[in-house]
């Protein structure tokens, strides 16, 4: 955790699994990709039927007893968010001097 304390000059917060860094988020994250170049019709067609999927009350139960959180987004708002989370994890990469073996 040190680590994270240097990288955003903050000292952490509790004790055990409660360890909290204000502004910082390292929820883990799942989304349904296409291979690049899939025409848009296609995508938009996949998009429809997943979300449709997870605002299903029972699918939406399910993940609340797990403690997982829905967003539903639009292919250009997970693109989005993807970008972010690449950036935000990019600089902790660095930092750490992580390597790819």
């Amino acid at each position: 955790m040190s680590l994270l304390a240097k990288l955003f000059g903050r000292r952490l917060t509790g004790s055990g699994s409660g360890l909290r860094l204000p502004g910082f988020d390292a929820s883990s994250w799942f989304a349904v990709f296409a291979p690049a170049k899939t025409p848009k019709a296609i995508v938009d067609k996949i998009n429809k039927a997943v979300n449709e999927a997870l605002a299903e009350p029972a699918v939406k139960q399910r993940y609340a007893e797990v403690g997982a959180e829905i967003r539903i987004m639009t292919p250009d708002q997970l693109g989005a968010f993807q970008k972010a989370e690449q950036e935000k994890w990019a600089k902790v990469v660095q930092v750490s001097g992580a390597k790819v073996d």
